[in-house]
């Protein structure tokens, strides 16, 4: 039965009867194994009679620590049918960060490597009864927590409800936007890879079950040869790659005939460097806007005009507002607000934090842009002091007090500036204590215990005192021009 024929029924619903109506068509590769919808169905339905059996259902927080294979997508689905708080564990994760993600009203850790109270492969093995799993879901329950880089020390966890997920777009192809339904013709195999923890990862797949796609894994995921290799017709891609494939084609041209999408998403892409992508490759490039608190946001198609993102769709609403909190004009810059039918909730367990973003039924981006006349969308700058490494959102703060509490430093600022390999990068810049000298590799080192490699500063330059603007305060702007070239490590400006 279509998904639209059955008003109310929670999330996952339209994922299951994707599946069903797939029947013996493909819907997932991995390595020589090819698993047709029945079978995939047939695995959400052993895995959630599994958890059910395990005393797991409405309300109840199951972590996934799982790699990216036909079970574990099974696995996450079979959590949403039991009506669970799903929590997808990012694998890499600082053990202090693990602890803090697993000891968030976790009821339960299915694991396929042992390491969980759940073994998947046990669930698995659960007696299969056949027929349409029912979804259990209340509308008002978290469906799912997606965390955030935990670049502030302890992850955030935007919390997505049932009736939220149920309200998206992604698994009903009559509600898709314009540029969603260019996209979706181009996912006839689509590449998976990292972990299905990941919301652009889950949700592009999903898309790939409701465009009539396959969805392949690429281990490992390396460009052009996943590509080459497995005849891919779509992937995401982090602005890094994107650079890093572009040189690789001028270079050496591999064969990407199959190519048809590339989702780029998660730092800033340069209008030249976009040009420059479409050239070499051809029109396969989708630039994409969204938040882990919102979802998509907009999205530019392959012949959209760079550096715009697109034309938000008609169900999502995006205001500009000034420093007075009113919207402004087109043309002119603000900060975005925006409200999407699958935004979260809020911050799990925690009001204070939520209460800065989720305001009055609308996200607080923390990005600037505007509106050109025509409605197209541009993003122009942060409100944020934050880095993007490799698509993933890192505040400064954190490293900034890291390093001034470090033996021999006075003071710490850290600014982003671009980078060709990870998107963005930290420089940082110190000011040492009185007779002291840093140890600049014990800083690095220290960062990276505490926040992770991602944080580690590019450069780290020693500074008499920080450049202050004309009102007297520290102006970090002004360290832009001062950072050294990465080949230069650190060095002392005097």
């Amino acid at each position: 039965m279509p998904a639209e024929a059955r008003p109310g029924e929670p999330y996952p619903g339209p994922v299951l009867d994707l599946l069903a109506a797939a029947g013996d068509r493909t819907v997932f590769e991995h390595g020589a194994r090819a698993v047709s919808g029945a079978r995939m169905l047939g695995l959400v339905r052993r895995v959630a009679a599994g958890l059910r059996a395990a005393g797991l259902g409405p309300g109840d927080g199951v972590a996934l620590r799982l790699g990216v294979t036909p079970e574990a997508f099974a696995a996450v689905i079979a959590g949403h049918v039991v009506g669970a708080r799903v929590v997808g564990v990012r694998p890499g994760l600082p053990p202090a960060q693990l602890r803090h993600v697993l000891h968030q009203d976790v009821t339960a850790v299915v694991a396929d490597d042992g390491t969980g109270t759940l073994a998947l492969a046990d669930l698995l093995a659960t007696p299969d009864e056949g027929g349409r799993p029912q979804p259990s879901g209340r509308p008002g329950d978290v469906a799912r927590l997606l965390y955030t880089s935990g670049s502030t020390g302890t992850p955030k966890a935007c919390a997505q409800t049932y009736a939220a997920m149920s309200a998206a777009w992604t698994a009903r192809p009559e509600a898709w936007p314009p540029a969603i339904r260019e996209l979706a013709s181009r996912l006839r195999r689509y590449l998976v890879f990292g972990s299905l923890s990941s919301q652009v990862m889950m949700e592009y797949g999903v898309l790939t079950l409701a465009a009539g796609g396959t969805m392949v894994v690429a281990d490992p995921p390396a460009f052009p040869e996943a590509i080459t290799g497995l005849g891919a017709t779509a992937s995401v891609i982090t602005v890094p790659r994107l650079y890093q494939l572009v040189a690789a084609q001028r270079r050496r041209p591999a064969d990407l005939s199959s190519l048809r999408a590339l989702m780029v998403s998660g730092s800033p892409l340069a209008a030249s460097r976009l040009r420059e992508a479409l050239d070499v490759l051809g029109p396969v490039v989708f630039h994409g806007y969204g938040q882990t608190e919102t979802g998509t946001i907009s999205m530019a198609t392959p012949w959209d005009v760079p550096p715009s993102v697109g034309f938000p769709p008609d169900v999502v609403d995006v205001v500009v507002r000034g420093p007075d909190g009113r919207p402004v004009p087109p043309g002119v810059d603000g900060e975005l607000y925006v409200r999407t039918p699958a935004q979260a909730a809020g911050y799990w367990n925690d009001p204070g934090r939520s209460a800065e973003v989720f305001v009055d039924g609308w996200v607080r981006t923390r990005d600037l842009g505007h509106f050109d006349a025509d409605g197209r969308l541009y993003l122009t700058g942060r409100t944020r002091d934050v880095v993007i490494v490799n698509a993933n959102l890192y505040y400064t703060g954190p490293i900034e007090r890291v390093l001034a509490a470090a033996p021999g430093v006075a003071e710490a600022y850290v600014v982003a500036a671009p980078d060709e390999e990870t998107g963005e990068a930290a420089h940082a810049f110190v000011v040492p204590a009185a007779d002291r000298v840093p140890d600049l590799d014990a800083l690095r080192e220290l960062v990276g215990e505490r926040l992770g490699g991602a944080c580690v500063p590019a450069t780290i330059t020693v500074v008499d005192e920080v450049p202050v603007g004309p009102g007297g305060k520290p102006d970090k702007r002004l360290l832009l021009p001062a950072i050294p070239r990465p080949e230069d490590g650190p060095v002392r400006l005097a």
